[in-house]
């Protein structure tokens, strides 16, 4: 939809879709849909740190690992596949299956730990079916937005959902810890199963626009489709490789190499915090400043000049002398870093059919799934061998190499997310 006044009765599932086109952090229909994203991406993280606790207490910390693990291979297997099932059957039915399967099976787990004494058969297996429902569920999430607004509307929307994941990783964890310290294990998945019905119920009320003709194929030829039509696209070709490059570091390995600075410096556990809290604030800052921003032009060029600022910020945190500079690094280095994702997020969108944005979302997923573990033993191992500075020169040259990549490409660094004749 785009203008002023989008006309029409139209349905996905049993919804309607909406009439008025109003701005995306005015409009009932998007808050109703962030509200729900916002209580799924809270009961993950509660659910999660419950999966672990309950691990530990049953079988011991060394089965932790193999107890997530079941959870993430399958979930890196299926994506692919998820994002055909998003684009074939639309994203508010599968996100609505997804949701209701969590529910269940989560309060089923809660139940029986509370009932009886289970072993780690039953962690497993919830660790499994969690892992295969995340993989229908993230590319649904990722082809919503240009379902429920319009393509003036995204950039603002990303940014609102940024918040909605900096709110959900600050209040998840403090949830978990609370319930886990009051009611132990089956609380906690209680508190989870809970989000998931409050996020069902909302998903329940979203209004949708139709699915395109570009889902009316056979599932298996959709994935194959799909890949032809980013590798043939001007701007979704480079951009997959951006956001793949830009997330590497910046999806867990940054973190750690935080934890490892602030340690080699002897700044402490409070050091490393205000850090991670500097990053964490940057963050939220740029989510923020794209959300209130009614219009950014050139979103291309603008997404790999915060990717150039972010490498500057990386590698100058490896060699700061003191902690006030580092947190004032690690501050800009979320801002900027923010400011790239969020920008290449609605880049994705914007560009996207939303035919095949299920399944170019489970691309860049995977990509961000896939690349972000393989630094993961390489942060332990580059900060024994030649200190954490090295770590942060790395992650900086990879996001040099992701701005060479958006500003080589012409068409990507000449993207815009506002396209002429929308409104913002």
């Amino acid at each position: 939809m785009s203008g002023a006044v989008a006309r029409g009765r139209s349905r996905e599932g049993d919804t309607a879709a909406t009439a008025v086109v109003r701005p995306a952090h005015r409009d009932p229909n998007v808050l109703r849909w962030l509200t729900a994203y916002t209580a799924s991406v809270t009961g993950d993280l509660v659910y999660f740190l419950a999966l672990s606790w309950a691990a530990t207490r049953i079988a011991g910390p060394s089965y932790v690992g193999l107890v997530v693990a079941c959870g993430a291979v399958p979930r890196a297997v299926l994506m692919l596949a998820g994002g055909v099932v998003a684009d074939r059957f639309g994203p508010r039915r599968i996100a609505v299956a997804s949701d209701t399967t969590r529910c269940v099976v989560i309060g089923a787990v809660a139940v029986t730990i509370l009932l009886t004494s289970p072993g780690l058969g039953l962690l497993i297996a919830a660790a499994v079916v969690f892992g295969v429902v995340d993989a229908l569920f993230m590319p649904a999430v990722g082809a919503f937005p240009p379902r429920i607004t319009t393509s003036g509307q995204l950039a603002r929307l990303q940014g609102m959902r940024g918040l909605s994941i900096r709110l959900s990783n600050a209040v998840g964890p403090m949830l978990a810890g609370v319930v886990l310290a009051t009611g132990s294990s089956p609380a906690a998945f209680g508190a989870a199963s809970a989000l998931f019905a409050v996020s069902l119920l909302l998903l329940l009320r979203v209004r949708t626009t139709p699915a395109p003709a570009a889902t009316r194929v056979p599932a298996w030829r959709g994935l194959g489709e799909g890949l032809r039509y980013l590798r043939g696209h001007r701007v979704l070709a480079p951009l997959v490789v951006v956001v793949g490059l830009s997330e590497m570091c910046f999806s867990g390995p940054v973190g750690l190499g935080l934890v490892l600075l602030a340690d080699e410096h002897g700044w402490g556990a409070t050091g490393m915090g205000w850090i991670a809290s500097a990053f964490s604030v940057g963050g939220a800052a740029a989510a923020l400043l794209v959300a209130a921003r009614r219009r950014i032009p050139r979103a291309g060029l603008v997404s790999a000049g915060a990717l150039l600022a972010t490498a500057a910020g990386t590698a100058g945190i490896g060699f700061a002398p003191s902690l006030p500079l580092a947190v004032l690094l690690g501050g800009s280095m979320g801002l900027t870093s923010g400011v790239t994702s969020t920008l290449t997020g609605a880049l994705v969108q914007t560009e996207a059919d939303p035919g095949y944005l299920g399944r170019i979302t489970a691309v860049t997923t995977l990509g961000t799934l896939g690349l972000a573990p393989i630094l993961f033993p390489a942060v332990g191992l580059t900060v024994a061998a030649w200190g954490s500075a090295a770590f942060f020169t790395g992650c900086a040259a990879i996001c040099l190499i992701a701005a060479a990549v958006g500003l080589a490409a012409r068409a990507l660094r000449r993207a815009e997310l506002h396209p002429a004749g929308t409104s913002g």
